[in-house]
């Protein structure tokens, strides 16, 4: 792992012209609630047998809820051979400290059911 990372400075990167891989390492379904967008779900238990999906990247970005489980998931990537050149880095503070947009699950609408009687 290369160094931890501010939330305000993720936000900008997205914006670049070069964003890093965000890697969001929380289960699928609460990823599929919310997430940071243009993150990608890598389960952190998936995470050594998915390394390789991230060979090739030039700076990648773990993040968890709280920022502790995403430094261990940078150290992981980090070791890897395929990422060892890209800077890897973790979200200091996690989803609870990003002040930025999200992504949300789109729930369904409720049914209509017409407009309320009068009476």
């Amino acid at each position: 792992m290369d160094d931890e990372i501010d939330p305000s400075e993720v936000e900008s990167l997205l914006d670049s012209e070069d964003p890093p891989r965000v890697v969001d390492i929380r289960s699928p379904g609460s990823f599929a609630r919310f997430h940071i967008p243009g993150s990608e779900n890598v389960p952190f238990a998936e995470l050594p047998d998915r390394v390789a999906s991230l060979e090739g990247a030039d700076r990648i970005v773990t993040v968890c809820p709280h920022g502790k489980a995403s430094i261990q998931a940078a150290r992981l990537i980090k070791s890897y051979e395929g990422t060892a050149d890209a800077r890897v880095e973790s979200m200091r503070g996690g989803l609870e400290a990003w002040e930025g947009p999200l992504e949300e699950q789109k729930t369904a609408a409720e049914p209509d059911e017409g407009p309320e009687a009068p009476f």
